[in-house]
């Protein structure tokens, strides 16, 4: 049991390593140290600071008292997902545990990562108070347009204007490339990251299926049929995210203790929460399509 549990321990770092170069949002996860493991496993406790505007200073009473507030609040996961996996009895732990760094890999590359990102696009386009504008970007022009009325409102709002990513599909910003313009360079430059999502990835809401129901048994997910809409771009300020990702250890049940079978189950399970800061709903804004 123990070199099981060693094995799957092993493998955490493999995981995190394929998530993080397969992950298109993985450059928006929030530092491991600003959040806290809650008292149940799927909370976590994050920082929350408000503080008081200015007041007038008098000469004889001096200073407007004010207070600056730091509290801790737990939120809950909203993403807890995963699959156990069958692979036929192999001569020894090593050699099961080479096949399941191989099969977690691909796993991880092809099915969690393209559903943890539009999982994440999909959680923020439902956050209440954020920007979002439905509309139809034909050619370069239209997309640079779309972009500028993005930066304004933001601007406007007073999002810093560092630390902005912006996310688009491959075909609006081949069409900005056509352009090739000191205009489109400028625009762009606004930005700290330009990341291409392909639209599979991008939906303005997505339906997961449960992976044991009829019809839903290969698992994943699809733009939602109720509301789902595809997404052109959208401009996220880092810091208004509440954005953290932990791959569980793996859980191996070994051809003895399987009751069912001559082989090594392999279970994967991912935790973790997309969601906006309520104070800074203004740091995220979307552009999308009509829904359908």
């Amino acid at each position: 049991m123990a070199n099981t549990i060693e094995l799957a321990k092993k493998y955490i770092a493999m995981l995190d390593e394929v998530y993080k170069n397969a992950s298109l949002t993985a450059k928006l996860d929030g530092a491991p140290e600003l959040a806290q493991q809650g008292a149940n496993a799927n909370e976590l406790i994050v920082p929350m600071l408000d503080m008081q505007g200015l007041g007038d200073y008098d000469r004889n009473s001096g200073y407007a008292s004010g207070n600056v507030t730091m509290t801790n609040e737990t939120v809950k996961c909203n993403f807890d997902r995963g699959r156990m996996f069958t692979v036929d009895s192999m001569d020894n732990a090593e050699t099961a545990g080479m096949a399941f760094g191989r099969l977690a890999g691909e796993f991880i590359r092809t099915k969690v990562v393209p559903e943890l990102d539009a999982f994440r696009f999909a959680s923020y386009c439902g956050k209440s108070g954020i920007t979002k504008k439905e509309e139809t970007l034909n050619d370069g022009a239209a997309v640079l347009a779309a972009l500028r009325v993005a930066i304004t409102a933001m601007d406007e709002a007073e999002v810093p204007l560092e630390d902005r990513h912006l996310f688009i599909t491959p075909t609006l910003d081949g069409m900005i490339a056509d352009l090739d313009t000191t205009k489109s360079r400028e625009i762009l430059g606004r930005f700290a990251s330009k990341t291409l999502v392909p639209q599979t990835r991008f939906y303005t809401a997505i339906d997961q299926k449960d992976g044991h129901t009829g019809g839903q048994e290969a698992g994943g997910y699809t733009k939602a049929s109720s509301g789902g809409a595809d997404l052109n771009f959208m401009v996220i300020h880092k810091p208004a995210l509440i954005q953290f990702e932990k791959h569980v250890a793996p859980k191996i049940v070994t051809p003895e203790q399987n009751q069912d079978a001559d082989a090594y189950k392999y279970g994967y399970r991912n935790v973790g929460i997309a969601d906006v800061y309520k104070n800074k709903v203004k740091g995220v804004y979307a552009s999308h399509k009509s829904a359908g």
